[in-house]
This record gives C-alpha cells, sequence and structure tokens, in this order.
C-alpha cells in the first residue's frame, strides 16, 4: 500500500471540492485493503473506500482514512452462449465499456460514459438508457476488512434496486468490493427503448452506434467533471403513487412519468426541477446546471456548504411545486461517516 503525503480530497473527488482527509492510502490488492483496516495506526480511525469519488459529496474534512480502491485487471473467458468477465474493483468503468464494444462484446453499450470504478458500479445499480448493472452482473466478489476472508456474493443475492443493493445496507461498513463478474450474452438484442435511442431500427442498429450516441447525448447533456466538478446525478428519480401522478398531469400534461412493476410511477427529477425554473440557480459557487438540470456542479470554488445550501434550496422548491419529495443519489460523508442532507446542519 501507499500512503499519500497530500491532505487534499480535491483530485480524488469528481466535485473538485477542497476538503482534506486526515489520511489518504492507495491500496491495489485485497491484501492491502486488510492491512489498512488492522495497522493499529489506522484501527481507531473511520475509514472508507473511494474508487474514482464520482458520487460523493464531502460535506466536511474527512477525520479518518480514505482508501483509493485501485485492484485492477480484466480476466475475459467464454462458454458457448456468453462472455465472462472478471474485472478489478479499480478498472475505470468507462474504460471498461469502451474495450467491450471494440472487442465485439455488446451488451455495456447504453452504460457508456458513467463516471467511477467499476467497484462502485453494483453499490448504486448503475443504470442508465433502460439497462441497470443488474441486468449483466453475475456476481460481486467482497473481502471481510476485518477478518480478511473473501466471498462471492451472486446477483441475486447483492438485493439489486433502484440505485440500491446490500453494499449500501448490510455490507456498507463491513466489506469491500474487490471485483464484479459480468455475463454479456453472446446473442445480443439492443435496448433501445429509451427515448433518445428510440430513432434507431432494432433490425439493423449496431452496438457501436448505440454506444456513440449514448456518448454523444451525455456529452451533450452533462457537464465534464474534470472541466465543471460534479457528481452526476445529484438526486434520484422520485417515484410516487398513481394517484399523485394522476394529479400532477392534469395540471402538467407534458410530465414525463415511467411506469413501475407495483403499480407506482417514477418521475423525471430534471424535470421537476427545471419547471422550478432552477436551471442556472446559483448558491455561493454552487450552481444548478443551465443543460441538464439534475446535475449541481462547482462553478466557481464552490464550498460544500454552498453545495448543501442549493441542494436544500432545489429540495424545498420541488416539494412546494409538485408535493413531491426528492431524495439525493450522491452520497454525503461527514468528517466520520455517511449521512443525509436532513441530517446536515443548515
Amino acid at each position: 500500500m501507499k500512503v499519500l503525503q497530500e491532505r487534499s480530497l480535491a483530485p480524488f473527488h469528481t466535485f473538485g471540492i477542497e476538503v482534506a482527509a486526515e489520511h489518504i492510502i492507495v491500496a491495489e490488492s485485497p491484501r492491502e485493503l486488510v492491512a489498512i483496516w488492522q495497522d493499529e495506526q489506522y484501527c481507531s480511525l473511520p475509514k472508507m473506500v473511494v474508487g474514482q469519488g464520482s458520487n460523493i459529496l464531502f460535506c466536511e474534512d474527512y477525520a479518518g482514512v480514505i482508501v483509493l480502491n485501485r485492484i485492477r485487471g480484466v480476466e475475459v473467458t467464454e462458454t458457448a452462449d456468453s462472455y465472462l468477465l472478471h474485472v478489478g474493483a479499480g478498472e475505470d468503468w468507462h474504460q471498461l465499456v469502451s474495450s467491450t464494444i471494440e472487442n465485439n462484446m455488446p451488451g455495456l453499450e447504453n452504460l457508456a460514459l458513467i463516471p467511477g470504478c467499476v467497484g462502485s458500479s453494483p453499490i448504486q445499480n448503475i443504470g442508465a438508457y433502460g439497462v441497470e448493472l443488474k441486468d449483466v452482473c453475475q456476481y460481486v466478489d467482497v473481502i471481510e476488512l476485518e477478518t480478511g476472508k473473501q466471498s462471492r456474493i451472486a446477483a441475486e443475492d447483492c438485493q439489486f434496486g433502484y440505485r440500491d443493493s446490500v453494499f449500501k445496507h448490510a455490507m456498507k461498513n463491513t466489506h469491500a468490493i474487490v471485483a464484479v463478474g459480468l455475463c454479456l450474452s453472446k446473442h445480443w438484442q439492443p435496448n433501445i427503448s429509451y427515448g433518445p435511442l428510440a430513432k434507431f431500427d432494432a433490425e439493423d442498429v449496431t452496438p457501436q452506434a448505440i454506444f456513440d450516441e449514448v456518448c454523444r447525448i451525455r456529452q451533450l447533456k452533462l457537464p465534464d467533471p474534470k472541466v465543471l466538478g460534479n457528481a452526476g446525478s445529484f438526486f434520484k428519480n422520485p417515484v410516487v403513487e398513481s394517484k399523485l401522478r394522476d394529479k400532477l398531469l392534469t395540471l402538467y400534461p407534458d410530465m414525463p412519468s415511467y411506469a413501475m412493476a407495483d403499480g407506482s410511477y417514477k418521475l423525471a427529477a430534471g424535470w421537476l426541477i427545471d419547471r422550478c425554473g432552477l436551471k442556472g440557480y446559483q448558491s455561493g459557487g454552487a450552481k444548478v446546471h443551465e443543460q441538464q438540470a439534475l446535475v449541481l456542479i462547482n462553478h466557481h470554488h464552490a464550498t460544500a456548504q454552498d453545495v448543501l445550501t442549493l441542494a436544500r434550496h432545489v429540495v424545498s422548491s420541488v416539494a412546494q411545486k409538485f408535493g413531491v419529495s426528492l431524495e439525493h443519489e450522491v452520497r454525503f460523508m461527514n468528517a466520520h461517516q455517511e449521512t443525509t442532507l436532513a441530517e446536515v446542519q443548515s
């Protein structure tokens, strides 16, 4: 393991906010992860495993150890029907997607250009354009940090939900993801059900064409975190009962809504925020992105407090106008542990 001399976390999370950690350590193997947890110097301190920090808001300086997961490696095997990928948690997600397309192993093209490491993908059950990680995940390899015991969690036991999994709950503080197993069918079928992709003809569309279009749309709508600090979609798309959805449709006939299997409806958080007139709204150095209202950006040397104040205003505005409660998709970290917008003092 490599102990970094710097304490600034700005280079290690995509919001780029100037916060610090007591210690920053790079782990390149499961053994090194366990060694950090068992090191007497760090055992009494809070610890957090971070990939690229693409879904985190540090609300204040972190009073513990940030562990950068850099476990690499991609192994590919085949069956008659599938390509089986075993991918280290520290691999870059988009680079993996790009590589599979280049090597004629389609199935991930809808998930192109999602920032972050592979190890983060099961935690959020990442998804885009009609596809979620759970659709291609075969297993997740984890390590129990206190004991070093490694185990394999089958996809059906990962409790995948909408931007949710067991790794956000029962395993959040006790285990780290070290690898993810993906299964890509050789009998590829395009998923072009999502609006912007519906222009394609299922009979002749190629994985490369879908990949290129997803990248084009995301680059058009979403800011590059290397240019404008952000954590992607800040809020989850809210799920509401049919009664509220029907009421809102009478007032806003153009409101997007998507039926869920249980009879509820998913609304588009970005549309709700936009209809509140919040695109471009600014609080200190933080701002609602002018092209995509779902994204809050570090516009100009934003502090964590700037982002929190802006997020509270967005939540309050949507609740007042639509009676809908927004929940943040971004993980909030205080000095010692994960927290929520409601828990953070204003």
